[in-house]
């Protein structure tokens, strides 16, 4: 049986954070995805990250794995993922999913504040 801090920690272990400015450079690159994992109403009331996809923690799965009906085809074992939310946490465990589903180039900006308090780009909704 595993705690929340432990499942977090090991998430952190499993996929490299990456800063603000780092992501900045990768915005609108057709090898990267950013994937906002926040709940529709917390992307609704502060925007994401210009052509992020917005898939709720919960979903994940459903829309990264090719066998899904669910799938999204923004989703390429061969690009970069990006993952963000409002604190980090749910990123990270979404990361780590991924990587578990064989996305290998996995990063988690950590909180979309993080990202507007560092003067990244906002798309509104």
């Amino acid at each position: 049986m595993k705690t929340v801090q432990e499942m977090l920690a090991a998430a952190d272990a499993a996929v490299p954070r990456i800063s603000p400015a780092e992501a900045k450079g990768l915005v609108g690159r057709p090898d990267v995805l950013f994937v906002d994992v926040r709940e529709p109403p917390e992307v609704a009331a502060s925007g994401k990250v210009p052509g992020a996809v917005a898939i709720p923690r919960g979903l994940i799965e459903f829309r990264a794995d090719p066998a899904s009906a669910m799938h999204d085809a923004a989703f390429d074992r061969g690009k970069t993922i990006v993952t963000y939310c409002a604190s980090g946490g749910r990123s990270a465990l979404v990361g780590k999913t991924l990587k578990d589903m064989g996305y290998e180039n996995v990063r988690n900006l950590g909180g979309f504040k993080g990202w507007a308090d560092a003067g990244g780009e906002v798309e509104k909704l």
